[in-house]
């Protein structure tokens, strides 16, 4: 049987995380994160070879024929290890506490280490049931090789290559048997290509029925992380005082009201000249991917610093990407009240480009302020969604051409704006019919953006202004036969 992979919405509170939990765990770097990939379908999971890629706990559901479950990539368990490694036990440990099974993953080609033999003494004392994978199995070649693997004592051993394949179809039979009645089922329904179109007429689009995407970007250490725990109230992302703990973006459903969210804790953001590594490289590019996939962008900036130029450079990323945008000035418990104001000034004047983005003022450690960002982003998700009809747009689009004309363009040629009209949401764009689109400057168009929020709002969210030339009616003229 062949597993059927599909590209799924992000798990929802109602759906997704009620499924059984599968969890891989075992040392670094014997292959965890490709088979994680392998079974959800894609390269969802940063992979490297080199120890500790995988930091934080990454979810995703397995179509396996008619039965469905979740499964977690975990960080490498190492039951001895301090620092950082430390942390990323901790969070394998609450990966095992919530498996209904456990696919305890070895390099086969290495054999079984010390730290192999600690990680199996954990999962026996976790009395969860233990699937043993033996990975790197890629011929029948190697098999002689797995044999010491058998001598670790579980029962269920599955010889497997996650790079290739081999062996993880028995491996997901096995896991379905495992879990019995647990499993979930594949129903029919739409297709996924098949959309259902909004009406006509409707002003708005926030009730999409999707969670809203907010993503945490921002420089490496200032919060991220931390600020997503708090909101989830458990620790469910890695939180370290080491820059860069975070690599893969994670992805967690969060309800907040009525509303539905998926949180997506990325890592942090350097200059590319002071990224020395090809792990920070490929996690910086898919941190930068999410801008692109999320619906609302959480810049956190460090309170204690204000925006800097690379904060700077983050939210210019963030404006060209399109997306509804707040400012988040983390740790002001640790900015006395008399500076706090200073900070705030600071962040304004170096993203004055980004004004219509509201800030708020967050305490990770403490939880001040950290609600204010999903009610925020939900109130901007609305307001990038906001749709003008015609009629309305062009009655307020003649007062302000009426009062404030375009200047004139080179040579004193005359410029007429025709009319406008909205063609799109998230971001607001739109088409503007003029009969010399080459001769209206940026800063006419910025005066335009500000009477458009002015008299509709779209707070945090960017403006697209399109110019399109009108075309001259062309007359035909016949000449008189007869003549």
């Amino acid at each position: 049987m062949k597993a059927r992979t599909r590209r799924r919405p992000p798990p929802s509170s109602h759906d997704d995380v009620t499924l059984p939990l599968v969890a891989l765990v075992g040392r670094p770097n014997v292959g965890k994160s490709s088979l994680f990939n392998r079974l959800v379908g894609g390269r969802p999971a940063l992979v490297e070879d080199m120890p500790g890629v995988t930091r934080d706990r990454r979810y995703g559901v397995v179509d396996w024929g008619p039965a469905r479950f979740r499964v977690v990539d975990t960080g490498g368990l190492d039951p001895s290890a301090e620092g950082i490694l430390k942390a990323m036990r901790r969070q394998t440990l609450l990966a095992v506490d919530e498996a209904a099974v456990i696919v305890f993953v070895l390099d086969a080609l290495e054999g079984v280490t010390s730290v192999d033999a600690d990680v199996a003494k954990v999962l026996r004392r976790s009395g969860k049931t233990v699937l043993l994978a033996a990975n790197k199995v890629d011929s029948s070649n190697r098999e002689a090789a797995a044999a010491e693997i058998f001598t670790l004592g579980f029962p269920d051993v599955y010889l497997i290559s996650a790079s290739h394949g081999r062996g993880v179809n028995d491996l997901c039979d096995a896991i379905v048997e495992t879990l019995g009645d647990q499993v979930g089922r594949v129903e029919s329904g739409p297709r996924d290509d098949e959309d259902l179109e909004d009406e006509e007429g409707e002003e708005d689009d926030e009730e999409a029925p999707t969670p809203v995407r907010l993503a945490f970007v921002g420089k490496p250490n200032v919060g991220k992380s931390s600020l997503v725990n708090r909101l989830l109230g458990a620790e469910r992302v890695l939180v370290h005082d080491a820059p860069g703990t975070t690599r893969d973006p994670i992805d967690t459903p969060f309800k907040f009201g009525d509303r539905e969210f998926v949180l997506v804790d990325t890592a942090g953001l350097r200059r590319r000249k002071s990224i020395d590594t090809l792990t920070e490289h490929v996690a910086a590019k898919m941190a930068r991917d999410q801008l692109e996939r999320c619906d609302v962008a959480a810049l956190v900036i460090d309170a204690r610093e204000g925006a800097t130029a690379e904060d700077a450079r983050l939210a210019s990323l963030i404006e060209a990407s399109g997306r509804a945008a707040m400012l988040v000035l983390n740790k002001k418990d640790l900015v006395s009240r008399a500076e706090i104001d200073k900070r705030l000034e600071t962040t304004r004047e170096q993203l004055a480009f980004m004004a219509y983005a509201p800030v708020v003022l967050t305490s990770a450690s403490t939880g001040a302020g950290v609600t204010s960002i999903p009610s925020t982003a939900a109130r901007l998700y609305k307001e990038a969604s906001r749709r003008v009809s015609t009629g309305q747009l062009n009655k307020i689009f003649e007062e302000i051409v009426a009062g404030h004309p375009p200047p004139a363009g080179p040579a004193g040629r005359h410029v007429r704006l025709f009319y406008a009209t909205q063609t799109n949401v998230r971001p607001p764009t739109f088409v503007i019919s003029t009969n010399q689109p080459t001769d209206i400057g940026e800063s006419y168009l910025r005066f335009l953006k500000a009477q458009f929020r002015k008299a509709y709002g779209f707070e945090g969210t960017p403006i697209r202004i399109l110019l399109r030339a009108r075309r001259k009616k062309q007359i035909r003229t016949t000449k008189n036969a007869e003549r």
